[in-house]
């Protein structure tokens, strides 16, 4: 049968009209620097622009630099290009905050980079006389504002110019990069897990403990997603319920124990999940890994293609099964998985909660945020490019929690660079106008801005389809299916917008309401695509309406979905089927197992 590669954006080739000479070129990655010093690899929209990018993230104090080591092949004249952006140009403000200097060779260059452009672009940085041999770069922040670094090119060939083409810069990269045409597999494996927030590492255990090799594929450095110290949300939900009341066990060991939003990073304890992932021997564990492509044959998934965003090394990883758990629906986007975006409409659904027409409106992003007392008195500059605020429209508080939330109107994919900026702008414009105008700013004189994430917290994108699309009827009047599962106690919880008076830019704050429902399981038949054969999902992408994603997307139910996962995955493995035949011939066997438990016992 024909295998067929579907890409992601940036690793499709093509010619490289831009290249007259690329022996004379040197590419040098920003996220693979030697030392990152106090810059951060920010991932998050890298399929939209083509690459992860090194991000200034100081809360307004310049950070430390990062430096790199490279290697100069002949003496001569470099032109030096710098792919970055200015990031507050969407909302043409004064002032960019974004600005950095290139250091070459201990020297700055004259050129200010993030000053110009609202698109990804490279910036020109003028000419270097450089020696063959060994060369540091610096990249210097000058703002502690969220600069950011995509690459630098050196290029001793005059007539090249760096090319803008996503198609164009992708083969560039390649090229330079040393990436093969195929990559080299990762190993073998039963199931393949892309996504390392809570519903992916339970799959993962729960997969490893029944036996199954595990390959887990996480792109961030860290387990947990939204429940990890980059995004700080505690866990949701209930577990130990009727009529399988012994899962929830994976989910009761990674549980740090500590509850509330926007906390010190302990409480939501990294390492514990390592810990635990890293003592199952089944499972091959993928930190800073992002997956960008799948292979296919006819409608079943053959392997995942991945990259680390550290070193851009490829890897491929084949399975008999596949599990997305990326929150936002990634791997079966890739993999041509039904989905859908966006609330349905009242007629089409009958929910009452639906609205009147269908719309592409969403669930928000949150961008958390705390401050701390200080000794002495601290200061935070003015933030002419931030959002303004005034004595009615700012928010006077130390604290930003959920709530703190933007992007309804927006695509939480696409767009998800605009939607972590904005609420940037958010936290730090209210800030400034605090520290510096607010008519009780003595009230926030020994506070300083201590903690604000980079990481969006992300509630809904897509959601993939299944065999059954769970609506908000069938939660509210308990309809009983044969394939009751994982269950949901959480309300339905559907977030919306809500502006402070006097405020006309977009929303950043929400009001949460709530509809109570009674514990209700989840069909099994959620829980798998209806037209990828081995494609699985758990977490907030499964399949259901916008309305009924607002109960099952909470993390400890999230969390149940990926011990059910693996427990159909092994009856995948020991009777050579599929999901779907789970449901079909084995629900008694997938029963028994969810009676079982995989866990310590979450009572």
């Amino acid at each position: 049968m024909r295998t067929s590669l579907i890409l992601a954006c940036f690793f499709v080739t093509t010619t490289i009209a831009a290249a007259a000479d690329i022996d004379k070129t040197v590419l040098v990655e920003a996220e693979g620097f030697d030392s990152l010093g106090g810059w951060v690899v920010d991932q998050q929209y890298m399929d939209q622009m083509g690459s992860p990018v090194l991000l200034a993230h100081g809360l307004g104090t310049p950070v430390e630099d990062a430096v790199a080591s490279v290697e100069i092949p002949s003496a001569g004249k470099y032109r030096v290009w710098v792919r970055t952006r200015d990031w507050t140009a969407p909302w043409k403000t004064p002032d960019p905050p974004g600005r950095f200097r290139l250091l070459v060779g201990g020297k700055p260059l004259k050129a200010t980079f993030g000053t110009e452009g609202e698109k990804w672009h490279w910036q020109s940085g003028g000419s270097v006389k450089l020696e063959a041999g060994k060369l540091q770069l610096a990249l210097r922040d000058l703002t502690g504002f969220n600069g950011r670094c995509d690459a630098i090119i050196l290029s001793a060939d005059e007539s090249f110019s760096p090319p803008n083409s996503l198609d164009e810069l992708n083969a560039l990269r390649r090229e330079k990069l040393g990436l093969p045409a195929t990559p080299p597999n990762a190993g073998e494996f039963d199931i393949v897990v892309v996504g390392g927030g809570m519903a992916g590492t339970c799959t993962a255990i729960s997969s490893a403990r029944l036996g199954l090799r595990v390959a887990l594929i996480q792109n961030r450095p860290v387990l947990g997603g939204n429940n990890s110290s980059e995004v700080r949300v505690h866990l949701n939900g209930k577990t130990a319920q009727e009529p399988y009341p012994a899962l929830g066990g994976i989910v009761k060991e990674l549980d740090s124990g500590h509850r509330g939003n926007a906390q010190e990073a302990f409480e939501y304890d990294d390492d514990k999940k390592l810990r635990i992932v890293r003592a199952e021997k089944n499972i091959s564990l993928f930190l800073n890994t992002h997956a960008y492509a799948v292979e296919k044959q006819g409608n079943r998934i053959v392997a995942v293609l991945a990259r680390n965003i550290r070193t851009n090394r490829e890897l491929r990883f084949p399975a008999q099964l596949f599990a997305d758990c990326t929150g936002d629906g990634n791997l079966g986007h890739l993999a041509g998985a039904d989905f859908r975006y966006g609330r349905e409409s009242r007629q089409e659904t009958g929910e009452k909660l639906a609205p009147k027409k269908a719309d592409r409106q969403t669930m928000g992003t949150s961008v958390q945020w705390y401050a701390a007392k200080t000794d002495q008195p601290s200061l935070f500059p003015d933030c002419p490019w931030a959002v303004r605020f005034n004595e009615q429209t700012c928010q006077r508080t130390t604290r930003g929690d959920w709530d703190w939330e933007n992007g309804f109107f927006r695509d939480q994919v696409d767009e998800a660079e605009y939607i972590r900026d904005y609420g940037l702008r958010v936290v730090f414009g209210n800030w400034a106008y605090l520290k510096n105008h607010a008519g009780d700013k003595r009230k926030y004189e020994r506070m300083k801005l201590d903690w604000v994430a980079y990481v969006g917290g992300k509630r809904e994108s897509r959601r993939l389809l299944g065999d059954v699309v769970l609506k908000q009827q069938d939660i509210v009047s308990a309809r009983a299916f044969p394939d009751a599962s994982v269950t949901t106690t959480w309300t339905i919880d559907l977030h919306y917008p809500k502006q402070p008076d006097g405020f006309t830019d977009e929303p950043f704050r929400s009001i949460a309401v709530h509809k109570r429902i009674k514990p209700y399981p989840i069909p099994y038949r959620c829980l798998y695509s209806r037209n990828v054969e081995n494609l699985m999902m758990a977490g907030r992408n499964i399949s259901v309406t916008h309305v009924a994603l607002g109960t099952i997307r909470v993390m400890r139910t999230g969390g149940m979905m990926g011990e059910v996962l693996g427990m159909a995955a092994s009856i995948c493995k020991k009777k050579n089927g599929n999901p779907r035949g789970v449901y079909q011939n084995h629900m008694d066997d997938l029963k028994k197992l969810m009676a079982e438990g995989v866990g310590e016992s979450p009572e």
